[in-house]
């Protein structure tokens, strides 16, 4: 194959690198033309579109297993089998690979992979992978998903197809918003949240009409990991606005009043692009209790003091923007940030229910090599777990994947023997919060603004 040929196909690809079918002929050509590192290269890139798919594992394989092989080369010297013209012959007397970036030979571990017409004849021992893979066919990679034996109507294993039913758009960060309906789960608190945040800014006539103002303030609360900037960007994104965010590393400064100039510049930058959402990431650092600050100046109590001028905006015009905060520790807030015409609202986010489970461990599969997963068991078995510790069990079940293919020569998948290994080391990473905050509903609830706390720890039984 020509040289000209392949920089064609590469640029194809580059033009279009969404195009599975295409990148696994090319993986095959490089497999056929001995190429094994840009064959690895390209069937590793077809599994992070196409999880499973089982051209590029077979492409995987065969790649990973010649590079294990004593280094050879064809006996013609070229992959049709011809022999090399003066031309293609380097000082030394050896066939010079066309695609070579000037590496003689000999500098280079040259591995058989020619064509398929040669590969029978010049491989190790005479082993014929084509015949392999057709005396294996379509069964040697299992599917990336199974369900439970009792959930399939036949009493087989069913194949779930990775991403769902239809596979997943491909998104333009500068096109599309995160909206809530790319939340899983949580409907519950989806609810919650349009009615007493969302509809009311859909409809500024009626809140005109009704005398209400276009902006709001929202704290998220909840376990750590749980998504709760996740939700946030939702929320902007069912609003049509931009998305702003800071944290305290943004805010405070080193110098006197530094501090309060920040957050003058940073909510002035917001009100000029409204409609926005503004949201502070850890709320109770920026507007932590000035009660705890102590006596004297600081500059933690003047970045509360100034927080509160820009929420109540006595010398500026909030309409059109909607400040959101999130928080594992509200009742660390200062209570004057709480009060109406502030943030006025609250919401609790909770760990995953099931649904959110689902949509999490599959996203985060999806992106590696998968064999047998039984979803519904994994489910099952996370009760309680944050995203976060999702997203840990999938990386740790990874890696021991991983060490298995280092070991064995070969792509292995992640199976439920890695998951089930690693579920019995990982724990849920949110007891230690709802520990904490059974004493605040115990003993600090007496507004009821910890109701929905107070019901979520008496459903699991936590008193």
């Amino acid at each position: 194959m020509s040289d000209a040929l392949f920089q064609s196909l590469f640029a194809a690809l580059e033009a279009s690198p969404t195009n599975v079918e295409l990148r696994v002929q090319v993986a095959q050509l490089l497999l056929d033309r001995g190429r094994l590192d840009d064959a690895v290269t390209q069937a590793a890139t077809v599994l992070t579109h196409e999880p499973g798919n089982p051209e590029a594992m077979r492409v995987l394989t065969a790649a990973t297993a010649a590079m294990r092989s004593p280094g050879t080369t064809t006996a013609a010297g070229t992959p049709d089998g011809s022999r090399p013209s003066p031309d293609d012959v380097d000082s030394g007397g050896a066939p010079r690979d066309e695609f070579s970036t000037g590496q003689s030979s000999g500098d280079l571990d040259v591995r058989d992979g020619g064509s398929t017409n040669s590969a029978a004849t010049d491989a190790p021992g005479g082993f014929d992978w084509t015949a392999a893979e057709s005396d294996l066919g379509s069964s040697a990679v299992p599917p990336p998903y199974v369900s439970s034996p009792a959930a399939a109507a036949d009493g087989d294993p069913a194949i779930i197809t990775p991403g769902g039913d239809e596979a997943a758009p491909v998104v333009d960060e500068y096109r599309d918003r995160v909206t809530l309906a790319d939340v899983g789960g949580l409907e519950a608190v989806k609810q919650r949240l349009r009615e007493s945040f969302l509809e009311p800014m859909r409809h500024p006539e009626l809140a005109k009409a009704f005398g209400k103002t276009l902006r709001g303030g929202l704290v998220l609360y909840g376990p750590p990991g749980c998504g709760k900037t996740f939700m946030a960007r939702a929320i902007a994104g069912e609003l049509g606005a931009r998305f702003l965010t800071a944290s305290l590393a943004d805010i405070l400064g080193s110098h006197f009043g530094e501090t309060e100039k920040n957050l003058r510049a940073l909510f002035e930058h917001a009100r000029s692009l409204t409609p926005a959402v503004l949201f502070l990431d850890e709320i109770d650092a920026i507007g932590a209790k000035r009660s705890s600050i102590g006596t004297g100046w600081s500059g933690m109590r003047a970045m509360v003091d100034q927080l509160l001028m820009e929420l109540d905006s006595m010398t500026a015009d909030n309409d059109g923007l909607f400040v959101l905060a999130a928080t594992n520790s509200p009742w660390e807030v200062d209570p004057a940030l709480l009060r109406p015409g502030r943030f006025d609202r609250m919401l609790l986010v909770l760990p995953p229910d099931e649904p959110a489970r689902e949509a999490i461990l599959r996203m985060h599969l999806d992106r590696r090599p998968v064999a047998g997963i039984d979803l519904g068991e994994l489910v099952r078995s996370t009760d309680g777990f944050s995203g976060a510790d999702l997203e840990h069990l999938v990386s740790s079940a990874a890696e021991q994947a991983m060490l298995r293919s280092i070991q064995t020569g070969e792509v292995q998948p992640i199976g439920m023997t890695e998951l089930r290994h690693v579920l019995r080391e990982v724990k849920p990473s949110t007891g230690a919060w709802l520990a904490g905050a059974k004493n605040v509903v115990t003993f600090a609830n007496t507004d009821g603004r910890y109701d929905d706390l107070a019901a979520f720890l008496e459903s699991r039984g936590i008193r």
